[in-house]
C-alpha cells in the first residue's frame, strides 16, 4: 500500500491521475444519453440475446450501443483510421516521408488521421443508423419517426460524439496519465464488469443455471488465465550488449555491459484491437442493406461462435502482430545506434550482421507471442461453442485491461521513481522496466 500512497504525495502525479478519471468519468457518462427519436426500451428488447458481432463491438464501447448512445461509435473510427495511416507508412513513400521528418511529420500524420477519422465515423454512423432503424421490423417502435430526418441527425450525432471522445483521448495522452485512446477502450469494458459479475450470480445462485462445481471452476480457470496473462505480457527475451571503453580526455566512457529487453508481446493489445476494428468493416457495410438478407448473412459467417470468425480472427491478430511490431521496431535503426555508441552483441560484427540477428531473434519471440494473443482471444468463444460456458471475463476484454493496466502502472511507477519513491513492489520494479 505504501505505493499506493506514495502517489497522492506528488503533486503533478496527482494531478494528472485525477485529470485521466474526470475525462474517462466524462466518457462514461455520455455513454448513458441516447441520441433523439429512439426508444430505448424497445431498442435493448431487439437487441438482447443476439449473440452476434454487435455484441463484441458493443464490448468495445462500453455498451453504448446498445443503449443508442451519442458515443455509439466509441473510439473505433479513430483507431481504424490509425491502422490504415499506420499501414500506408510502408507502402507509401509520402507517409514513410513524413515518419521520418520528425514532430512536424508527426503533426501532419495525426492531423490526417483527424480527417480519416470523420470519413470513417460517417460510413459506420450510417451502418449503424441503418442497424438501429431495421430493428423496427422486430420490434416496431424502436425508431417512431424514421426518415431522411432521423438519419441525418443521428448521424451528425455519432460522428460529433466519435470527435469528441478523439479529444478526450488525445487529452488524457498529453495532459493525464497512460494512453488516452487505449484507457477509454478499458473504461468501456471495465464498465461492463459489474453487470457481468450480477450476471454469474444470478445465473448460479438464483436461476441455477450454472452448478456450483462449474461456478467454481470458471472462477479458478478466470483467475489462472488472468495469471497465465499477466506472466506471458511480461515475458521477454534479453540479448546481451557490450559498449567498448572509449577515452574522451581524462574520461572514460562505455566498457559496461547491458542488454535488449526483447518482449514476446512487443506489440501489447494493438493487434486484438486491430483485429476486431477489421471485423467490423463487414457488418458496417451490411447495415446499408438491412432488408436484403446481407445483414443476416454476414453474421452468421461472422458470429462470434462460427469456426470461420475464430479463424479470421485468429489470423488477423497473427498478422497485426507481425506487421505493428515492424513498424515499431526496427532492427537495423537499433543496430546502426548501437554501432554508433561503440555497442556490439559478443560474437556478432556490428553493422548488417547484428541487424540480422536482432530481425531473426525478433521473430522468433514474435511468432509464439502472436500465437498466445490469438489462442487467449478465441478462448471464451471454443468454451461457448464446445462446453457452453459463458466465459465473459476472458479473451479480447481480458488482454486488453491487463496490458493496459499493466502499462498505466508502469508509467505511474516510473513517476515514483523519478522523484525518489518507492515503487509499488518493496524490493525492485515491475518487471520490464529493470
Amino acid at each position: 500500500m505504501r505505493g499506493f500512497e506514495n502517489i497522492f504525495r506528488i503533486p503533478e502525479l496527482r494531478k494528472k491521475i485525477f485529470y485521466t478519471l474526470l475525462l474517462l468519468a466524462v466518457y462514461r457518462l455520455g455513454g448513458f444519453i441516447t441520441v433523439p427519436g429512439v426508444n430505448l426500451q424497445l431498442l435493448q428488447s431487439a437487441m438482447s440475446g443476439t449473440g452476434n458481432l454487435m455484441d463484441v463491438y458493443n464490448l468495445f464501447v462500453g455498451g453504448a450501443l446498445s443503449r443508442a448512445s451519442i458515443f455509439s461509435l466509441g473510439i473505433m473510427p479513430y483507431i481504424s483510421a490509425s491502422i490504415i495511416i499506420q499501414l500506408l507508412t510502408s507502402v507509401m513513400p509520402y507517409f514513410e516521408r513524413l515518419k521520418k521528418e520528425g514532430e512536424a511529420g508527426r503533426q501532419k500524420m495525426t492531423e490526417i488521421t483527424r480527417y480519416s477519422t470523420v470519413g470513417l465515423g460517417l460510413i459506420q454512423g450510417l451502418g449503424i443508423t441503418q442497424y438501429i432503424v431495421s430493428l423496427n421490423s422486430q420490434i416496431p417502435g424502436v425508431v417512431p419517426y424514421p426518415g431522411i430526418g432521423f438519419t441525418l441527425q443521428t448521424v451528425m450525432t455519432l460522428i460529433t460524439g466519435t470527435i469528441f471522445v478523439m479529444w478526450l483521448g488525445e487529452r488524457i495522452t498529453e495532459r493525464g496519465i497512460g494512453n488516452g485512446i487505449s484507457l477509454i477502450i478499458f473504461a468501456g469494458i471495465v464498465g461492463d464488469i459489474p453487470s457481468a459479475v450480477f450476471s454469474f450470480y444470478r445465473d448460479v445462485f438464483v436461476l441455477q443455471q450454472t452448478s456450483f462445481v462449474s461456478a467454481i471452476f470458471i472462477s479458478v480457470f478466470m483467475f489462472a488465465v488472468v495469471a497465465f496473462v499477466v506472466l506471458m505480457t511480461e515475458a521477454q527475451r534479453k540479448i546481451p550488449v557490450t559498449y567498448a571503453k572509449q577515452v574522451r580526455g581524462r574520461k572514460v566512457f562505455g566498457g559496461q555491459s547491458t542488454h535488449i529487453p526483447l518482449r514476446l508481446n512487443t506489440a501489447g493489445v494493438i493487434p486484438i484491437i486491430f483485429a476486431q476494428s477489421f471485423l467490423m468493416f463487414p457488418s458496417s457495410i451490411a447495415m446499408f442493406f438491412p432488408n436484403s438478407g446481407i445483414v443476416d448473412t454476414v453474421h452468421r459467417f461472422f458470429s462470434p461462435s462460427s469456426f470461420l470468425y475464430m479463424f479470421v480472427y485468429s489470423a488477423l491478430i497473427i498478422l497485426f502482430t507481425f506487421v505493428y511490431t515492424a513498424i515499431v521496431f526496427n532492427p537495423q535503426d537499433l543496430a546502426e545506434n548501437m554501432k554508433k555508441y561503440g555497442g556490439f552483441i559478443p560474437g556478432r560484427k556490428p553493422g548488417k550482421s547484428t541487424a540480422d540477428y536482432i530481425e531473426k531473434v525478433l521473430i522468433r519471440v514474435t511468432l509464439p507471442g502472436s500465437i498466445f494473443l490469438a489462442i487467449i482471444a478465441i478462448l471464451p468463444m471454443i468454451l461457448l461453442r464446445n462446453a457452453h460456458i459463458n466465459f465473459r471475463f476472458g479473451g479480447t476484454s481480458l488482454l486488453i485491461v491487463v496490458g493496459v493496466a499493466l502499462e498505466t502502472l508502469r508509467q505511474i511507477e516510473t513517476h515514483l521513481l523519478m522523484r525518489h519513491y518507492d515503487g509499488f513492489l518493496a524490493k525492485g520494479r515491475i518487471r520490464g522496466r529493470r
